[in-house]
């Protein structure tokens, strides 16, 4: 039986099996839905699969990255550069801290950080005394940044490496799985819900520094600690069995988001799988139509949390708009990941301006997101295909 012509189609959805309703449910049934042996074993899964020293699970990724900056001591006067083809929340973790925020232009063709461009902003920051503190590649879709340019800067410029792969769990560079931290000091993960896996809503940070794991999972609680080499020497007749030794906040992951994790994490690589499976048909069935696919670099293994197409439209100024909304209005949800993060209102008020990166600009004016998730049946490919192709001609 075919689906309904008219059923609309999202650019990514979470896929949830019996196996992870019971395992929701086994813990919805135990003496703990919130700081059980649940989120433990999902931090060791985590750090197992990923080939990393340490895992702490938190309540979303934009608490994995806020804590990371924290962690790094990325205070009042300290610099942090990212990408602007990013969600927001890879800047806003600057700003928590009291830091500021600066965004490098990105390559014209995986629309990641460019290493090029970030060694020619160093070039200048460093004559000027404002290198930044840490910087914060993003593995746009799913697509691993050039770890190794980025790694080698910061060991000749001094800053720390900070990798948000909220959309790369699952993904390699270089044979290594993202996570294992070899070109960087920490990789910040998001658990929500079109994500690789998800908790519904979480994060982690995975590490192999034992300090930084140390203070992250105290930033993540209050700024709490009870592990007594870490508490300040109080009278013996009180009891003390806790602390709080630094200004925290409330992000913990509950045990039952934990339980939906751990049991996603088994069907990652069938996940990942079934994401380029998918990406392959589209790489072929969109051969003849006015788009550029997705590169892949050959150091690169893609996730495929989004399929970005840039439209090929030469000086039709109003085609992307009109592209977007006709597939919209035939069900087929696009979105655009993103707009460059320095364009928003509230980063305008901060003095930037339209012309800062614009290779992004460029990506912007022409991007779109496809629908790519693993459930998406090869019946629907063929209806977005059919559907860009009749919005690519009007």
């Amino acid at each position: 039986m075919g689906l309904p012509e008219d059923e609309e189609i999202w650019y990514g959805r979470h896929d949830i099996s019996q196996e992870d309703i019971d395992a929701v449910v086994e813990v919805l049934r135990s003496d703990f839905l919130t700081q059980g042996p649940t989120v433990p074993a999902f931090e060791e899964a985590v750090s197992a699969y990923c080939g990393a020293e340490y895992a702490i699970a938190v309540n979303s990724g934009t608490g994995a990255l806020h804590i990371a900056m924290l962690a790094l001591g990325v205070g009042p006067g300290d610099r942090i550069w990212t990408t602007p083809i990013t969600f927001v929340a890879s800047a806003n973790c600057a700003l928590y801290c009291g830091g500021t925020v600066d965004f490098v232009d990105i390559e014209p063709d995986t629309y990641n950080m460019s290493v090029e461009c970030l060694e020619e902003k160093l070039i200048g920051a460093e004559k000027t005394g404002s290198l930044p503190k840490v910087v914060v590649p993003v593995h746009l879709a799913g697509q691993p940044c050039d770890m190794s340019g980025i790694y080698e800067l910061s060991r000749k410029y001094g800053f720390e490496v900070v990798e948000d792969a909220s959309h790369a769990l699952g993904g390699r560079y270089r044979g290594d799985l993202i996570g294992s931290g070899r070109f960087s000091a920490m990789t910040v993960f998001s658990f929500h819900p079109v994500k690789m896996i998800t908790c519904a809503e979480g994060g982690m940070v995975v590490t192999n520094d034992e300090k930084l794991a140390k203070r992250l999972r105290i930033f993540r609680s209050h700024g709490i600690t009870s592990t007594a080499n870490e508490m300040q020497a109080r009278p013996r007749d009180e009891i003390w069995n806790y602390q709080q030794v630094s200004l925290g906040f409330n992000y913990r992951m509950t045990d039952v988001q934990a339980a939906l994790g751990l049991s996603q994490l088994g069907r990652l690589n069938d996940f990942v799988t079934k994401r380029r499976r998918v990406a392959l048909l589209y790489d072929r069935s969109l051969l003849e139509l006015p788009v550029v696919v997705p590169f892949q670099h050959d150091d690169s293994f893609s996730s495929y949390h989004l399929y970005l197409i840039k439209l090929v439209v030469g000086d039709d100024k109003h085609a992307h708009r009109r592209v977007y909304a006709a597939l919209r209005s035939e069900g087929i949800l696009v979105n655009l990941h993103y707009i460059p993060v320095y364009l928003q209102p509230y980063f305008e008020k901060m003095g930037f301006r339209r012309g800062y990166c614009p290779v992004a600009e460029e990506y912007f004016a022409r991007g779109l997101s496809i629908p790519i998730y693993p459930g998406l049946l090869e019946e629907q490919q063929r209806r977005v295909v059919d559907a860009l192709r009749r919005a690519l001609m009007r």
